[in-house]
């Protein structure tokens, strides 16, 4: 796997998911991750699971006259909306996807800086859990009842969320040194640097370390620090 250094000025491109009709709040309530019953105008954070917990996109839902909008990367919104389509089934609902100009965060910066996860991160096939216990805090409630992949996050909570792939800060002075650093521990699997931008000389970033890497110190000029 390998990832693109961009700058602070490299855009984000979001798509909206538009659910309609008289059964798009009760047919999303049961496939993501928010409870919509809740739901105010502001919106909130939610995620699309698939039925092993794997999450599929994160993005923002918000309330709409007609049904909901479901805010997600425009590299995830055909996977998102094949994944919502498999459980329509008879439902009076319909899922469109539109492409936007703004979306939670304008730039590849705002996300790196916000250290929250985005395209190349759900690419890497993560739980819940993976992304820190702020992260949960934000896209799951565990008192709405049913959802599609709840009952793994649920059971994977109440055990204490240890999971063996983490997303990481990291910082260094190259993108391959923070690679290879990220890469050396733990199995072959899904580490590595995932999201990198240049900054002051540096490679600021989003990766994925196995847990036993962050027991570690790392070398000198590397930083890596777990999302809490």
């Amino acid at each position: 796997m390998s990832t693109t250094t961009d700058d602070d000025t490299t855009v984000l491109r979001w798509s909206v998911i538009e659910a309609r009709g008289d059964d798009a709040r009760s047919f999303l309530q049961g496939q993501v991750s928010q409870d919509l019953e809740s739901l105010g105008p502001e919106g909130a954070w939610t995620l699309v699971l698939a039925p092993d917990s794997v999450v599929i996109a994160v993005g923002r839902v918000h309330p709409h006259d007609e049904g909901l909008d479901l805010v997600v990367p425009r590299e995830l919104a055909d996977a998102t909306q094949a994944r919502l389509r498999r459980f329509l089934l008879r439902s009076k609902c319909t899922l469109e996807v539109r492409e936007v100009d703004d979306g939670p965060f304008a730039s590849i910066a705002e996300q790196i800086d916000a250290n929250w996860p985005g395209p190349h991160e759900i690419e890497r096939n993560l739980t819940p859990h993976s992304f820190g216990r702020s992260f949960v805090d934000a896209t799951v409630s565990f008192t709405k009842g049913c959802f599609t992949g709840q009952e793994l996050v649920g059971r994977l909570d109440a055990r204490g969320s240890s999971v063996p792939w983490r997303l990481v800060h990291a910082e260094g002075p190259s993108a391959p040194e923070v690679e290879e650093y990220l890469r050396s521990k733990g199995p072959d699997g899904p580490q590595g640097l995932t999201s990198a931008l240049e900054r002051d000389g540096r490679v600021i970033g989003l990766g994925v370390a196995h847990r036993t890497l962050l027991a570690n110190d790392p070398p000198a000029g590397i930083v890596v620090g777990e999302l809490t």
